[in-house]
Formats: structure tokens, sequence, C-alpha cells
């Protein structure tokens, strides 16, 4: 998440949850320990963008079959991610925490853990409620979304599908898979 305070640009990271039933885009809700200076450098109403990296692999230009022919091809760095841009606000309130904190670790415990996943009722509740008090709530309420897509879909077809293979061979098989559905076709 970037942000900005008197000192610039500023770059935490941190896990987010989306809420899709508030504000018209949804909002993204996080949290962070008080010690970091986050709340009390960006003032609520600013606003943040949060960027969501998603497949990314480097390319040779000699997966492009058209580098033997013209030798008019460099390396670069193919990738998707989207960037969330939002007005940002803080709180300390503890029960609005708790249910931010509850929706989270139910989210990831059950990920890892589905048997027998952690939740907050099982630590003492004098210890949540300490640890309640050193972190402070984020919320972004979204105003725009962007997707950012770079999949080599500026060349030839011919040199999409190699670049496919190239990657699959070298085990990016997502962004393997992505490439020859990108948009633009060239012949």
């Amino acid at each position: 998440m970037v942000t900005k305070s008197a000192n610039g640009l500023e770059a935490n990271h941190f896990p987010f949850e989306l809420d899709t039933n508030t504000g018209e885009f949804g909002t993204l809700r996080t949290h962070a320990a008080k010690a970091n200076p986050i709340w009390r450098e960006t003032a609520s109403n600013d606003e943040a963008l949060v960027i969501f990296k998603g497949l990314d692999a480097y390319v040779s230009p000699n997966w492009y079959p058209s580098k033997q022919e013209t030798h008019q091809q460099v390396p670069t760095w193919n990738y998707q991610a989207v960037h969330v841009y939002g007005k940002i606000k803080f709180t300390e309130d503890s029960g609005h925490l708790r249910v931010m904190l509850e929706l989270l670790t139910h989210a990831h415990e059950h990920k890892v853990q589905q048997a027998s996943p952690w939740q907050m009722a099982d630590a003492p509740p004098d210890y949540i409620d300490a640890m309640l008090k050193a972190i402070v709530g984020i919320e972004i309420t979204i105003t725009k979304i962007l997707g950012k897509s770079k999949l080599s879909q500026n060349k030839h077809v011919q040199d999409r599908t190699n670049l496919a293979a190239e990657l699959l061979r070298h085990g990016h098989t997502a962004i393997a898979e992505a490439t020859p559905k990108s948009i633009l076709t060239k012949e």
C-alpha cells in the first residue's frame, strides 16, 4: 500500500480483506501496529494506492522466433497486476478491530488449518484485549480499480505462441496460459 505523508511517499505491506458490501466498489480492510507511523502521518480521507501483484516472468529475446530473422528484440518483463485506489481512514475502535481480525484470521486459518483453525477465542480474553490496543484498523473505500497487463500482446502470434511454450518450459504455467489470450493480435 502506498500513501503520502509529510516525508513523501510511504510503502507498507499488509494483508487485506475485501468487503464487497461496503462502498460503490468495495472496501479494503487491514490493520497495522500502532508503532507503525502510517496512522499518524497519513490524513484520513487521503488517497491510498494498493498494488496487488499477479503473474510475472522474465522474457528472453531469444524466445521470439522473429529475433532470429530481424535481431530486433530485447529482454523484457511480462506481468499482470491490479491497482486499487481509494480513500483511507483509521480506527482504534476495539469492537470494529475485533470483527476485522476475526474475518482476517478466519479466512487465512481455514486455508492452512482446515481441521482445527485457530480462533481468537483460543487465546485468553485479556491477551486479545491487550493486542487490540496495540493496533489500528485501516479501511480504504475503493474509488477506482485498474488492471495492468503486459503479456507481449504487441508481438506477432508466432512470437507469443513460442513465448508461451518457453514460459511453460521454465515453470511459469499461469502466465504461459495467459499469454496467448492477450487482447491484441498483430499479423
